[in-house]
């Protein structure tokens, strides 16, 4: 017997009505459509009682005028694609899926998704036997996902965020569009090999970024962090900070895989360093205002004491003293006057707009000092010696140059060795693409282990030379530093010193 045979199954009734009682108890609204090939007008065959709670209406009246209903029901905008989804499913007789919305009267806005199975009959007919379902609750979740991931997708981007996704068992990382911007590239996603992103980390940061990753995988880290520099598509290397957690791990407790972000942050790298600039340069105006202050504190104040004594005793003094007391007056007045000028020329240095540059020959420069001091080469016998060729050029303003030149050489005159015969000799080379001078003599030299810190500073002296003032380094320094460059010195007691300036090239 078959099953729909059984009378039990039905309690005698007919198999339409049951049906119909089970059809009723389907929260889905279950149809049946009917497109009819002679009048080409669709027809409702059947519909379940769903239809008085998903669509607000009652049974009956539906039936009696369902098109009215129904578009009355139906968001305006998706009436027109609702039926040319209907119609493209009849005419290639294909399942119809379609989404729309309806505006209820009390539910207010809801979402539909109707799906169906087309069927042809022998007279060209078509059939929909189908269901249609509430699915707002899954439109209001997909529509809060879509929202949460664009906000994600945007919050990265304003924070120049990419992200990074690493399959540790194949070793092949994922790179977002973002990332991939950061790299110079087009801004879309990629699957790379994890070598090709280990080639392009600078080779000074390698070390640092290995040991990073390795020790939060190592559980010495809690979390992972690596600051360092990236090489783009350009060939720059951009500062970026690369942060991320393992998300899944193997039997063994070992990770398999790694999901973080990669931020860019090159610009903060670059105040970084402006701000490091900044900083060491309020450092050397301090030491520059430190020497400032050892000169009024110290110097001035000397020759102001001094000269308030002598006119407290020139007031009481006879004749024959007062004779005296204008001659120390007269030297203390000259030693004043001496100070001032040294502290007049170093604010020029630093105040005045003096560091104009202009292309000098630099062996055409060394020649005017050299004849400056001719007669002081010739009454102590120094050897010569220039290794400069002709056609060397810096730019440079020309009283400075004239002034180092001039310094480093009287220097070496000065500080010659009396036990043998003195040389200074002159050395040009290109270090690291700068341009450099080396100034070398044969003299007492300086115990640098002694002097390194204060070998610049301003009345510093290293020799008993009663004529050695200490302001010819300080303000030499100032002078290179003026124009960009910098002076290295190397030096041994009784063997000589060697002076090396470093020319900036740049504007």
């Amino acid at each position: 017997m078959k099953i729909f045979d059984n009378p039990d199954l039905h309690d005698g009734e007919s198999l339409n009505a049951f049906y119909k009682k089970l059809l009723d108890q389907v929260p889905d609204l279950i149809f049946k459509i009917r497109w009819d090939n002679k009048t080409e007008k669709y027809s409702i065959v059947f519909i379940n009682e769903s239809i008085n709670d998903l669509y607000e209406v009652p049974h009956d009246l539906f039936r009696v005028d369902p098109r009215r209903v129904f578009y009355e029901r139906m968001v305006q905008d998706d009436i027109e694609p609702f039926i040319k989804s209907l119609q493209a499913s009849r005419k290639n007789l294909t399942k119809w899926d379609h989404s729309y919305r309806l505006q209820l009267p009390e539910k207010g806005l809801r979402w539909m998704r109707i799906t169906a199975k087309p069927e042809l009959t022998p007279d060209g007919s078509v059939s929909f036997y189908g269901r249609a379902i509430d699915i707002t609750d899954h439109k209001q979740q997909e529509e809060k996902l879509h929202i949460s991931e664009e906000r994600y997708h945007y919050a990265l981007k304003a924070a120049s965020e990419g992200i990074w996704d690493w399959d540790l068992k194949t070793n092949i990382v994922y790179f977002s569009a973002q990332l991939m911007k950061i790299l110079g590239k087009r801004e879309v996603p990629g699957y790379f090999p994890n070598t090709f992103w280990l080639s392009r980390i600078h080779p000074d940061d390698i070390e640092a970024y290995n040991k990073s990753k390795w020790d939060y995988f190592k559980r010495k880290q809690t979390s992972y962090e690596s600051i360092y520099r990236i090489l783009t598509d350009q060939g720059k290397y951009r500062w970026v900070l690369s942060r991320g957690s393992a998300v899944s791990f193997d039997e063994n407790n070992k990770p398999t895989r790694a999901i973080g972000t990669l931020k860019d942050i090159n610009q903060l790298k670059e105040k970084e360093v402006e701000l490091g600039n900044t900083i060491n340069i309020i450092v050397s105006q301090n030491n520059r205002l430190n020497n400032f202050a050892h000169i009024v504190s110290h110097n001035l104040r000397s020759h102001a004491s001094n000269l308030k004594m002598l006119l407290d005793l020139f007031k009481t003094a006879n004749e024959e003293e007062r004779q005296e007391m204008m001659e120390h007056l007269e030297a203390i007045s000259d030693g004043l006057s001496i100070t001032i000028g040294h502290l007049k020329e170093l604010v020029e240095i630093q105040t005045e707009i003096k560091n104009v540059k202009e292309e000098l020959n630099l062996r055409h420069y060394l020649k005017n000092i050299l004849n400056i001091l001719h007669n002081e080469i010739k009454k102590h016998g120094v050897d010569i010696e220039i290794n400069i060729p002709l056609d060397v050029t810096v730019s440079y303003n020309p009283a400075y140059l004239e002034s180092i030149l001039l310094n480093f050489t009287t220097n070496a005159i000065k500080y010659s060795n009396p036990e043998r015969k003195p040389m200074i000799s002159y050395d040009f080379e290109i270090i690291n693409g700068k341009k450099a001078l080396s100034i070398t003599d044969n003299g007492l030299g300086i115990d640098l282990k002694k002097h390194k810190n204060s070998l610049f500073g301003m009345y510093k002296t290293f020799h008993k030379n009663q004529n050695a003032r200490g302001i010819g380094l300080f303000i030499t320094k100032n002078q290179v530093e003026a124009m960009g460059g910098k002076i290295e010195v190397s030096s041994e007691l009784n063997k000589g010193t060697t002076f090396k300036i470093y020319f900036n090239e740049e504007d």
